[in-house]
This record gives C-alpha cells, structure tokens and sequence, in this order.
C-alpha cells in the first residue's frame, strides 16, 4: 500500500496537493458538491475516513491561490486505485479540470498502479476520456 505523504504535481500554476487538516473546511466545501455527500453527517465521514484510514487518500487541485477541485480514493491493493469522489467548483466547470486532476493523479501514482473509477463516478470518468476520443478521431 503506498501512502503518499506530501505530492505536488504542477502543470503550469495548477498543481495537485495532498489533503491536510488544514484544507478540512474546502474539502468539505468541494465534497459537498458529491450527490452523496449532500448530508453533514455524510460529509463529515467521508472526511473521517480520508484522515484516518491510509488506503483513502484525498488530494485538492489548486490553480494559483485558488484550491477549485477535490479528488479521493481507496487504494484496493498496492497496483489499483479507485477514484471515490471527484468535484470541481461549478465557477470552473466544463473546463477539462476534472480530466487534468484525474491525468495529474495517475502521472504522480505511477504507471504501477492502475486508476479506475468507482461505480458512482464511472460515466463522468468516461465522459472525460471520450472527449478525447474523439478529438483523436478528427
């Protein structure tokens, strides 16, 4: 299992940050963007569980001062991680953030361990990627 203490992943003035205590109340704040994270007391778990348990780790996407997105997930093994949760702040949203936040864990976690979503975000994941599809088509 790979706990990652500290990670900067920078392109450009964007970059993706470890989550810490200190970034409790913006996480909260993106998290609460989830459709399942809408209640407090579901919030306030899912939080629990990424300080407490080192198979869930979550991680801010900054872009200058601004922290606009958030990404989780639960490790299943050492070579296969799970996205859980992914929210970009709606003033920055139909931007390609979300892909790049997801590109950005997958280039920092290595090419060892597989990314895939979970069943809840798995038609947004594929949303992102077939965009690119189709780019690569024309």
């Amino acid at each position: 299992m790979r706990k990652i203490h500290y990670l900067v992943v920078m392109r450009g003035q964007k970059m993706l940050i470890r989550y810490k205590k200190s970034y409790e109340k913006i996480a909260m704040g993106l998290l609460s963007f989830v459709p399942s994270e809408k209640e407090i007391k579901a919030l306030l778990q899912t939080i629990k569980k990424y300080e407490e348990d080192e198979k869930w780790q979550l991680f801010l996407w900054k872009d200058g001062d601004d922290i606009i997105g958030v990404i989780g997930i639960h490790f299943k093994d050492d070579h296969e991680a799970e996205i859980e949760h992914i929210s970009v702040n709606p003033s920055y949203r139909a931007q390609g953030i979300g892909k790049a936040i997801i590109l950005a864990l997958g280039g920092a976690l290595g090419e060892n361990v597989q990314v895939m979503p979970s069943a809840a975000i798995k038609s947004y994941f594929d949303n992102c990627f077939r965009e690119e599809e189709k780019e690569t088509k024309e």
